[in-house]
């Protein structure tokens, strides 16, 4: 989060056209929420960091130009062996290295362009599909919505019936979709995406096509491999060969959905020094009990599941050369080699539970739910033919289902059954144990995601029991919003105590929540010198208008919101940065940019009104607002906000109308009603005006606004008996509203 950017008061936003408007909270915060990986324009990229600065600095494996994978081969044939054709080996290729790339062009559907996929002289992914990648202009290449199925030989849409179109950020031919942003970093070995943000090209260079051995290992030294050279293969990077932590950290950063810090992250480095991991805290991208809905991979998982916290790594479980388990599964041997009685002592000294797969699962031995990962790591199936395990290690829970459409592996396979069939045999099977912290996590990160006023408490309370750290995070993030609510003090002194917290990830979420808090901002300062870049990157980003120019936390900044230009996220962060620092002028320009790459974020536009409004542009600002509604269709507070700017332009009939329109998608919400209420009494609809305020305080019962301005309108209307009745309520909600006071003494007691 960041400082509160308008140089004007940001209220005079909810203070239109003489409306009398309570607090809406999410103006100071709503620019700074909007983009999931980075992106900025051009000119004031140049001035805050040009992106050559960015690429110089990157490290060894980029610049070990002829360390390939077949230079290793004669000394690690085993290791090269198993690595062969495998998914990491054949991330990325030229059209000439599939034999099956020419028949499957061949047989092309009908409906696929035939120049661009003659074109496409390289191939992305290997199995379960791959797609060609079509040249553009600018240095781009583009993967194709057509993929090839090697297996049943045929080809298919991964978007399915999405139905995406030209234009759009996530077509084939967007943003969304370039490979050299979005897919070539991690399917590419020493690759460079050089962007230039001047000319909106890219020079892409790499050392090799897929995932070679020093993409995980690192440049050899000078004389590896020579008689008397050093073992160690790192020319730079710290040798980590025995920590399984840091070695997973090496997987992570294309096992997880993340948002980059820099471009130059090397084996052996720390991930939190280099990339921002998504948590479950927005909605549609997690389940609320963490389990992978949108496209997740996997790290995420593993950070928030008790395997996960008791030290289990990815090399536990998979050779970390031919990618395959160490074990079978279908026999549930590889989770046995911890779960078998007395249970395996865990790095982290905790003892595995020792588990009987047919005691505990109730399904017979060989069948397909006595299997431990059919049961706890659940596939979901992505670009139509891709099924993936979730690897949370979570337990199937069908009441979770019922309450909140999260999935559970019992009616998943038992899809004859209905769902309170699977809540009793789950009830009957394993009683009490089902009410655990995952009940409580999934109801209170769902309660947050919908805005409950209770969720806040229910947040605290796990918080104040929680041990996983990533969740810890979680519900830091998800507390944010609920700062200005009753619980706003225990929330402030819990993100002041997670400021020294030990893991990098709390840290960065209490730093985020602190910097939407005024009067704590200024507690986030000694996080500048925190050993983790990502935790000096949100303070820095919180105290932005302060940072001298050429310290180091304004350069390690700036070079942040450098790196993604060439996405309207990117253009976005940058916008928000300058208008931070009250360049409005050159945060619109960013900000009118994103919105031209990205016509259908509703984020963009909401972000662009914004910083229209803060510039006086009042009706340009409403026109924004009133398009993200649009693109919200449930979504209340949208058309509030555009209702609220029309208001304040001074066009109160499309004020009317968005006012309207947010009590379409929400009849009770009471400021609505409440704006609408003076709308009506503005244009001297007085009896209008009287339906909507009752309405607004019969939805809003503890606001004295309502009653005081229903009591305003009834004197008006000539109801002297009615004001003062309102006017009592008002002041019994609010002893100090002097206008209640004031009509009552010019009224009978």
């Amino acid at each position: 989060m960041c400082a509160p950017w308008p140089p004007r008061d940001p209220r005079r936003l909810l203070r239109r056209a003489g409306l009398i408007v309570g607090t809406w909270v999410g103006l100071g915060l709503l620019l700074l929420a909007g983009a999931c990986r980075p992106s900025g324009s051009a000119d004031a990229a140049s001035k805050a960091n040009p992106p050559a600065a960015v690429a110089g600095s990157v490290r060894t494996v980029a610049s070990a130009i002829g360390q390939t994978s077949g230079t290793c081969r004669e000394c690690h044939l085993p290791q090269f062996n198993g690595w062969s054709g495998t998914d990491h080996a054949l991330a990325n290729r030229p059209r000439s290295a599939v034999p099956e790339a020419t028949p499957a062009w061949a047989s092309a559907p009908p409906s696929a362009p035939g120049e661009e996929m003659a074109a496409a002289d390289l191939i992305l992914g290997h199995a379960p599909l791959w797609q060609p990648l079509v040249p553009k202009p600018g240095g781009r290449w583009q993967p194709h919505e057509l993929a090839y199925d090697p297996v049943k030989k045929d080809w298919f849409n991964v978007f399915g019936s999405e139905g995406r179109r030209a234009g759009e950020w996530g077509h084939w031919t967007g943003r969304g979709m370039n490979w050299n942003s979005m897919c070539a970093h991690c399917h590419m070995t020493g690759y460079q995406k050089n962007y230039d943000a001047t000319t909106d090209s890219f020079h892409s260079t790499w050392v090799e096509h897929g995932v070679g051995c020093i993409q995980c290992h690192g440049p050899t030294a000078p004389g590896h491999g020579a008689k008397g050279a050093p073992a160690a293969p790192w020319a730079s990077a710290p040798p980590f060969r025995g920590d399984r932590q840091r070695m997973m950290q090496t997987c992570a950063p294309c096992h997880a959905r993340n948002e980059q810090l820099t471009l130059d992250f090397q084996p052996g480095d720390r991930y939190h020094d280099h990339y921002r991991v998504t948590l479950p805290s927005e909605p549609g991208i997690f389940y609320p009990d963490g389990q992978q809905r949108d496209e997740d991979f996997n790290w995420t998982s593993v950070l928030l599941s008790r395997m996960g916290h008791a030290g289990v790594t990815c090399m536990d479980c998979h050779d970390p050369h031919t990618t395959k388990t160490l074990l079978p599964v279908q026999n549930n041997a590889l989770c046995l080699q911890c779960h078998s009685a007395p249970g395996r002592v865990q790095p982290n000294g905790a003892r595995a539970v020792p588990i009987d797969p047919v005691a505990h699962s109730r399904h017979a031995e060989g069948s397909t739910g006595n299997q431990c990962v059919s049961c706890h790591m659940p596939t979901t199936t992505y670009m139509q033919r891709s099924p993936r395990h979730d690897h949370g290690w979570l337990k199937p829970d069908p009441l979770l289902t019922k309450e909140l459409g999260i999935p559970n592996a019992c009616s998943t396979c038992h899809t004859d059954k209905p769902v309170d069939w699977a809540i009793a045999a789950v009830d009957t099977w394993y009683g009490s144990k089902m009410e655990s912290r995952q009940r409580s996590r999934a109801r209170a990160v769902a309660s947050a995601q919908a805005g409950r006023n209770e969720a806040s408490s229910s947040l605290l309370a796990l918080l104040a029991g929680e041990d996983i750290p990533a969740w810890r995070a979680t519900y830091l993030q998800l507390l944010t919003p609920f700062l200005g609510g009753d619980s706003g003090a225990a929330i402030v002194a819990a993100a002041r105590t997670a400021l020294t917290a030990g893991d990098p990830l709390e840290r960065s979420a209490a730093v985020r929540l602190l910097a939407a808090h005024e009067p704590s901002r200024e507690q986030v300062r000694p996080l500048l010198q925190d050993p983790v870049r990502l935790v000096r990157l949100d303070a820095a980003w919180a105290l932005s208008p302060e940072l001298a120019a050429g310290s180091p936390a304004r350069t390690e900044l700036d070079a942040y919101l450098a790196l993604s230009l060439d996405q309207p996220s990117g253009r976005v962060r940058l916008g928000q940065d300058l208008a931070n620092q009250g360049r409005l002028l050159e945060a619109e320009t960013e900000i009118r940019r994103a919105s031209q790459w990205d016509a259908n974020s509703p984020v963009i536009h909401d972000t662009h009104g914004l910083v229209l409004n803060a510039l006086g542009r009042n009706l340009e600002a409403a026109a924004k607002f009133y398009r993200a509604a649009q693109l919200q269709p449930a979504d209340a507070e949208a058309a509030m906000r555009a209702a609220l700017a029309y208001a304040e332009a001074g066009h109160l009939p499309e004020a009317e109308t968005s006012f309207r329109l947010a009590l379409e998608r929400d009849p009770t919400f009471h400021r609505a009603w409440y704006n609408l209420g003076l709308l009506q009494a503005q244009t001297n609809r007085l009896d209008e005006a009287v339906v909507s305020l009752k309405r607004a305080e019969k939805e809003g019962p503890r606001s004295a606004d309502y009653p005081f301005a229903l009591a305003t309108v009834l004197l008006r209307r000539g109801d002297r008996d009615g004001a003062v009745e309102a006017a009592r309520r008002a002041l019994a909600l609010d002893p100090n509203q002097a206008g209640a006071r004031q009509i009552l003494g010019g009224g009978r007691e």
